[in-house]
């Protein structure tokens, strides 16, 4: 580019800004947004117009004010030809006008040479690094042009990791992502502008078919008081469209099998012990534990699209499907029932269908169906440790599972006047959760700890059955939403004004898990000291003998539930000056959750959430801009609060002494060691009354956030900027398991508890002095009130995050692109959030955490979500019109590690939770104190081919994932002991690791 070319841009840019703050266009950068604007200046004279013809076949034409100004606004995606015009006669036109979803583009008549796109960078060849003045929030948009040159990882989850200050989940959960800290169940997902989160646990979410998206938001911040339900962050795709163009598609890609590396084998640690402590089985410590050699899989996966008008400038259809497979071996650990290799099979087939009517210039009505499916199956071959070989002979096989997905959506819009726009969407969905387990005995238990059988009996050779699991699930599974939101938008002078409600209803039926076979399981285990009761406090005594002992396990929580979520807002985005954008709003929401016969036991309303941004283009020409965001966010309890919780659920254990095993690997000559089934929680199967499950003045979990940064042009090519982020999360919501702290209260106050049905767990706000409601037998219920202290806890639920981010930027000029962003972070406190990564817990908002004082003695310290410091980078360069590379790195720290064990220096068990407390070797050990799993590198290159003779739509491409081939640990076994002075065999040893090197291949063509 020469220097008189930017020159002009830049005064370009100066003008659109002023316009854009002039008029309260400002960009309307709505989280969830599936649309656009545009504005510009034109000289004014009388009879002018601007009018716009989208690619979408929208089309709409407003007048220019008196200075020279004009204004369209909740435009869909695409491309347009902006036109001024004089009494009805085209004078001049813009062409191939692109507009990023949220934001406005600026196109001007004063004989400027290009639109500037104020809220993204634009991929034009002459573009300018352009700084999005009109914006409060923090965001990050990524194009379908940059999906199809990076290479990522083919899921929504994949591409918010672009994202600064988004890491991955624990494995354990599955494909998540967390946001400044945030547990990962606190996110949104949205397709369309419809909630598309996982509807029971709210882990995770459902996303479009890859090829399908049009754009992705990741919303790290500060968004709109239009939406809530997040304190975490927002991942929003908008699918494609159908043009006024037929464009047809199709793409293969594969992975490999034999281009794929092998995990690496996972072996018992054997560590140097402290003085006084021994491994609980001395025999395995340095051997393998598992056996990865050759757990590799193949991918593959056909996607096709076609898309165009039914009827040219009014209808039209864009559909696209997607069907990917893999299949791989994993081999099971030494330590199970009947260790095996397993050979898998997933299948996840994809399906968007988009159709578009254009009533008339006023009024457009669309509609959206997607399917996404999950399919799981499997091979079972036993495997033989001691040969490093499976058998030939097939014998049995894995839970298998299928997850379908269904949505429809629909939004219509009506540009009432060119200040007013009326736009509504409605959607529902159904989710089936089925879930068969092949082979389940209907009288053969489950068993575990197998290795932990009496030799004596057993000669040393393990006796097992071969049933693959203990629990099984409903063949009814499945859970429905359905959604309501309307907005009203009216621009009055400076304040762009906009009022609504956004209304989405929950619904699960049969969901949870219950026990196969005989409705038990048996665990087998020994204690290192026989003499020793096993479980005091729930009167369970000493094996004696050699410590051998099993017990046998029910744990049932199937139920249904529901969730209504209602919330209604208000927002002024107000031009203060030319230079100065606030963004004032309000959010009320209310939650209401009920249980399995529709009572409801929550009911939150009342929850005010303040939203103020400002915007400051510090020198008038978009070069520079400072902003910052006040915010507070609530999150609703999903419906699986009710699991455990609000329904009836049992988890018992009954303990014997045992003198032989059978065939089957059943315990014989049973003598029993306590008083029957006991319940740490007790949990023996009996509903809670929906009024005594949580306190009258339960208050969601919220946090408060603070946003302050700047970004900077550097040069005509570059961008910088930094961003400071502090979060405090100021209420929880988890559940206490020490009724008898209500009983001992009540007893002090001289009251009598004979009659009082006191329950053994309870939702609360840890730290705050909650009102619960307790049956009298006599009739009504008795009040009492809980504070901390009442619990015995010193503190509170604390959780507090703060971040540095930096970025440097080369947007695309026809020839390549580049951006790198560090972080340097810290997640502190003594709550994670809903959910607790390093025991793998998705018990949301009922974690072990809070369940008793003692549990949350030495607690705080550095959260699992950590990582101090992160470094991103992603680009793409145009070697030639026909080769292209590119190539994203992911370099970060590691997560902090945990240290769980018995119960201070005398390794007592005062609630018996056996060793879940935060000491290590009878040392307080708070999260982090064990130290951090080692940084990670993960390096992605790819190239990709489009020859010219196929004039550039075929195209052909290799992208490599983890170059280094780094596969390191990225998750430890948390708990130390498993008795007195005894160590558990697995701690400290890794759970999960970076996924090896792999390659994929591709073929794609696009007409």
């Amino acid at each position: 580019m020469n220097s008189r070319r930017n020159f002009k841009a830049g005064q370009l840019q100066r003008t659109a800004l002023a316009l854009a703050l002039g008029m309260g266009i400002t960009g309307l950068a709505f989280a969830q947004a599936t649309t656009g604007s545009i504005f510009g200046q034109a000289p004014a004279a009388a009879g002018e117009t601007v009018s716009v013809k989208g690619s979408t076949g929208v089309t709409r034409e407003v007048q220019v004010d008196s200075s020279g100004r004009y204004s369209i606004s909740n435009l869909p995606l695409g491309t347009y030809t902006v036109t001024l015009k004089k009494d009805g006669v085209a004078v001049e036109s813009r062409d191939n006008v692109n507009i990023v979803v949220g934001a406005g583009t600026a196109v001007s008549f004063a004989g400027a040479e290009s639109a500037q796109n104020l809220a993204a960078v634009t991929v034009q060849a002459n573009a300018l690094p352009v700084i999005d003045v009109s914006s409060v929030d923090s965001r990050t948009v990524i194009t379908a042009q940059e999906l199809a040159k990076l290479p990522l990882g083919r899921s929504a989850e994949a591409i918010a990791l672009l994202a600064p200050g988004v890491v991955a989940g624990n494995a354990g959960f599955g494909n998540t992502v967390s946001f400044g800290g945030a547990g990962v169940t606190e996110n949104a997902y949205y397709i369309n502008g419809y909630n598309t989160t996982e509807p029971l646990r709210a882990l995770g979410g459902v996303g479009l078919p890859y090829g399908s998206i049009d754009q992705q938001e990741i919303y790290t911040g500060g968004y709109s008081a239009k939406y809530g339900r997040s304190d975490g962050g927002v991942i929003s795709q908008v699918g494609k469209r159908g043009t006024n163009e037929w464009h047809f598609g199709a793409q293969v890609t594969w992975s490999p099998k034999s281009l794929a590396n092998d995990p690496k084998n996972v072996y018992y640690p054997n560590n140097q012990l402290p003085p006084g402590y021994i491994y609980n089985d001395t025999k395995v410590p340095g051997t393998i534990y598992r056996n990865r050699k050759g757990n590799t899989s193949w991918t593959t996966s056909y996607s096709a699209y076609a898309g165009g008008p039914l009827i040219q400038d009014r209808l039209y259809m864009f559909l696209s499907a997607e069907a990917e497979k893999q299949q791989g071996d994993s081999t099971s650990v030494v330590s199970s029932s009947a260790p095996a290799v397993n050979k898998y099979k997933y299948s996840l087939p994809k399906m968007y269908a988009k159709f578009d009517w254009n009533i008339n210039d006023s009024n457009i009505l669309e509609y959206s169906h997607i399917q996404s499916n999950e399919s799981y199956s499997g091979d079972l071959y036993a495997y033989d440790y001691a040969t490093g070989t499976h058998a030939s002979a097939l014998f049995s096989h894995p839970i298998s599972h299928k997850y379908a997905s269904k949505y429809d959506i629909a939004k219509y819009t009506s540009y009432i006047t060119d200040d007013l726009t009326l736009s509504a969407t409605y959607g529902k969905s159904k989710k089936d959760d089925y879930t068969v387990t092949p082979g389940l005995s209907a009288t053969l238990p489950y068993l575990t700890g197998t290795t932990l059988q009496n030799p004596a009996i057993t000669g040393g050779t393990p006796i097992r059955n071969g049933v693959p699991t203990s629990s099984v699930t409903s063949p009814d599974a499945g859970s429905k939403t359905r959604g309501l939101r309307v907005d009203l938008e009216y621009q009055l002078a400076d304040h762009h004004l906009a009022v609504g409600i956004d209304n989405q209803y929950y619904a699960a039926h049969n969901e949870g898990q219950a026990m196969g076979g005989p409705g038990y399981r048996w665990t087998y285990a020994r204690t290192q000291k026989p003499s020793s009761p096993l479980v005091p406090g729930l009167g369970v005594g000493a094996p004696g003998g050699n410590g051998y002992y099993v017990y046998k396990y029910i744990f049932s929580t199937t139920t249904s539930m529901s969730v209504k979520q209602k919330a209604f807002y208000l927002e002024d985005r107000w031009q203060v000056s030319d230079n100065v954008l606030l963004s004032l709003g309000i959010r009320n929401d209310h939650f209401t959750n009920y249980n399995n016969v529709a009572k409801p036991y929550v009911d939150q309303k009342n929850q005010w959430a303040p939203r103020l941004g400002a915007s400051w283009d510090v020198f008038g020409d978009a070069s520079f801009k400072v902003y910052g965001n006040l915010g507070r966010y609530f999150l609703a309890l999903p419906n699986s609060v009710a699991i455990r919780g609000a329904s009836a659920s049992t988890y018992t254990r009954e303990y014997f002494t045992y003198t032989g095993i059978d065939a089957n690997g059943a315990p014989t000559g049973l003598t029993a060691l306590g008083p029957g089934p006991v319940s740490s929680n007790s949990e023996y199967g009996i509903a809670p009354d929906n009024k005594t499950f949580g306190p009258t003045n339960l208050k969601s979990q919220y946090q408060d956030e603070a946003i302050l940064g700047f970004d900077k042009t550097l040069g005509p090519d570059w961008a910088y900027g930094a961003k400071a982020t502090y979060r405090k999360l100021q209420t929880a919501i988890d559940d206490v398991c020490d009724g008898g702290k209500i009983e001992d209260k009540l007893i002090a106050q001289g009251v009598d508890t004979s009659t009082l049905d006191i329950h053994s767990c309870y939702i609360f706000n840890p730290g705050r002095t909650n009102t619960f409601l307790l049956n009298d037998s006599n009739g009504g219920y008795k009040s009492v009130q809980m504070s901390q202290a009442d619990w015995g806890f010193n503190q509170g639920a604390k959780r507090k995050y703060y971040a540095l981010d930096m970025y440097l930027e080369h947007p695309f000029n026809g020839k390549w692109q580049a951006r790198v962003d560090y972080t340097f972070s810290r997640s502190w406190g003594n709550t994670e959030g809903q959910v607790r990564s390093d025991l793998e817990q998705n018990d949301v908002s009922k974690t072990e955490d809070w369940d008793a004082a003692e549990l949350m003695i030495g607690s705080g310290g550095v959260l699992s979500n950590n990582r101090r410091h992160q470094l991103k980078f992603y680009g793409s360069y145009q070697i030639t019109p026909e080769w292209l590379v590119s190539g994203a790195a992911r370099i970060q720290s590691g997560s902090p590690k945990t240290c769980l064990g018995y119960f201070g220096p005398n390794q007592d068990d005062p609630i018996s939770y056996g060793g879940d407390y935060h000491y290590c070797f009878g040392k307080l050990s708070g999260p982090g104190a064990a130290g951090n799993t080692p940084w990670t590198k993960k390096i992605d290159l790819s190239v990709a081919y489009r020859p010219a003779f196929a004039d550039h739509k075929l195209a052909f491409s290799a992208s490599v994932f983890n170059v280094l081939n780094e596969r390191k640990v990225t998750n430890t076994f948390p708990r130390s002991q498993t008795d007195v002075n005894t160590v558990s065999n697995t701690y400290g040893m890794g759970t999960y690791f970076q996924t090896p090197r792999y390659v994929r291949l591709s073929m794609s063509y696009d007409y």
